[in-house]
This record gives structure tokens, sequence and C-alpha cells, in this order.
């Protein structure tokens, strides 16, 4: 992938949302100066103005070496804070005043924060915390806060977040 591929590989996910593509944008130049180490000392400027622009003026915590698949879609993208750690994968949709991360085990260590699968949908001001996985095609409701790993195709909701329905899965057509 070219440079300009990766960088515009958000676009079309946030067609209807200006604010998330500048963010998606932005983030993408910086992972990109990140992840290639040629890039890496030539890139420190930008990610200065990065962490300026999207952290202090959008309010968005997203860590530039944090991996993200393609196509991740931010409504509102107010109050949105990501840990370095977590990996989402493709095609997911966050929300306003969402967290996601690690948290303080009873020892006092720092778990590892969460694995995102591909086709997640976070509602807004949802918590998902702790060394856990998030399955393919799950929608997480609003408020949720989810401490506990989840299975593909689930719905789930509530403090704790518990699974209320299950998705029929979808039947390709050949």
């Amino acid at each position: 992938m070219n440079f300009i591929e990766f960088i515009f590989q958000d676009w079309a996910a946030n067609s209807t949302s200006a604010k998330g593509r500048v963010i998606l944008l932005l983030f993408r130049i910086a992972n990109f100066c990140t992840t290639r180490k040629i890039y890496y000392y030539l890139g420190y400027p930008y990610r200065i103005f990065y962490k300026i622009l999207v952290e202090w003026f959008f309010c968005i915590e997203i860590p530039w070496n944090t991996k993200i698949g393609r196509g991740l879609r931010i409504y509102h993208g107010q109050g949105l804070v990501l840990n370095s750690q977590v990996v989402i994968g493709n095609y997911c949709t966050l929300r306003h005043c969402t967290t996601i991360g690690n948290k303080q085990l009873p020892t006092g260590a720092i778990s590892v924060s969460p694995v995102i699968g591909n086709y997640v949908e976070v509602g807004c001001n949802a918590c998902i915390i702790g060394e856990i996985t998030i399955g393919d095609h799950v929608t997480i409701g609003c408020g949720s806060v989810v401490t506990k790993s989840m299975p593909a195709n689930a719905v789930v909701a509530g403090n704790p977040a518990v699974q209320i329905k299950t998705r029929l899965q979808a039947v390709e057509v050949a």
C-alpha cells in the first residue's frame, strides 16, 4: 500500500463526517511516520503537531502507534480515548465518549489492552477495558462497560455488559 492509499483508507467510511475524516487523516500520517523507521525522526515534528491538534483541540486521544484496521468510522469524535496497545480490526465504528484501554489489576500491575474484531459497532459512552477480545460483528450498546470477552455476532449492553442477543449470521450468496 503506498502512502496516499494508506492515509486515505478511512476517507470513504467517514463520508458524512468532516471531523472524522480530518482526525483519521492526521492519525494515518502520524501512524505512517511511526511504523516506518526511515520516517521516525523525520516525522517527529509532525507527531508533536498531531498530539497538540488532535488531543488538545479535538479532545480525542488516539496515540499514533495504535494498531487500527481499514475503514474506521468515528461519529461525533468528542471524548474518544484509546490506549496505544489497543488493536482494532477493519470497518469498526466508534462513537463519542468511548474509552478503550487497560485496567489496573488487584496486584497493582497493568493489564493488556483489548483486541477488537472486524465490523464492531461501539455505542456512545462505552468503556471497553482489560485483557479481553471482542469478536467480529459485535454491537456494544451505549453506556456499556465491557470487562469480559465477547463472542462474534453478539449484541451486548449493560454495566457490566452482558450478551443480550446473538445475531443471525449472514448467508453468503455464491
